[in-house]
């Protein structure tokens, strides 16, 4: 797996945005991971187009996660763990985004329970989204743990991040961030590692899915590594016929 600090929710149909995707499969080594999100979930039958788009960034070493919405622990555990289950039948995802997951104490026992059974199904990453800094005992669920979740305005202004969170690896963190002006996403990244988060995303969407597309850096880099493999197999052609 690549280990790079980008963690990506992409929520856009293939069909619609298939730049976006493919965008994301020649960043290949910037990626932490890609959230997979069908509709709200894996969708009720298998999506083709998905499939295809999570073989291809597993096949570039990209973790592939399964959205699931857990409703801050209201949802039926039945009903996640059959999100889960379709996630992996259905896309090959090796890890799971576990949403909307709830940030008091008093469920760290029902998310524990969560993450052994995801676990134990084959997901070799855990994500919990409580998109603030929870009770401590959540780091010791998740293998990573989304602290924010919010607008560029709102994470300038931030509460300042508790001492507990000194005591695990700043990898362990991520930052998820939206509605960032055009030329700051790099002042995101910075932001993050000094309230220590090694993993982000900042995206400059908005209102109700800011989360249907990449960032302009993303696609920096995906028409560099184009222009970089395009000149190397010039290269390669030019020495073959000489």
């Amino acid at each position: 797996m690549n280990r790079g600090s980008l963690l990506v929710p992409l929520y856009v149909h293939p069909a619609v945005d298939p730049g976006a995707w493919r965008t994301l499969v020649e960043s290949a080594d910037l990626l932490y991971g890609v959230v997979l999100n069908v509709a709200d979930g894996p969708g009720t039958a298998p999506d083709p187009a998905f499939a295809a788009v999570a073989g291809e960034l597993r096949a570039a070493g990209v973790r592939v996660l399964g959205y699931v919405d857990t409703a801050y622990g209201r949802r039926p555990t039945h009903a996640v763990l059959a999100d889960l289950f379709h996630h992996s039948t259905w896309y090959g995802t090796d890890g799971v985004f576990l949403d909307q997951a709830a940030s008091d104490g008093g469920l760290v026992g029902h998310y524990r329970r969560l993450a052994r059974t995801a676990r134990a199904c084959g997901s070799q990453t855990v994500v919990l989204n409580p998109g603030v800094h929870p009770a401590p005992g959540y780091a010791q669920v998740a293998d990573l743990l989304v602290t924010f979740e919010g607008s560029w305005a709102t994470y300038r202004t931030a509460a300042p991040v508790p001492a507990w969170t000194g005591t695990y690896p700043a990898e362990r963190f991520c930052h998820l961030v939206y509605d960032v002006p055009a030329g700051l996403r790099g002042l995101v990244s910075r932001t993050a590692r000094l309230r220590g988060a090694a993993v982000h995303c900042a995206v400059p969407g908005s209102g109700a899915n800011p989360w249907q597309g990449v960032s302009s850096d993303l696609t920096d880099h995906s028409r560099e590594s184009r222009s970089a493999s395009t000149s190397a197999a010039r290269h390669h052609q030019q020495e073959e016929s000489s």
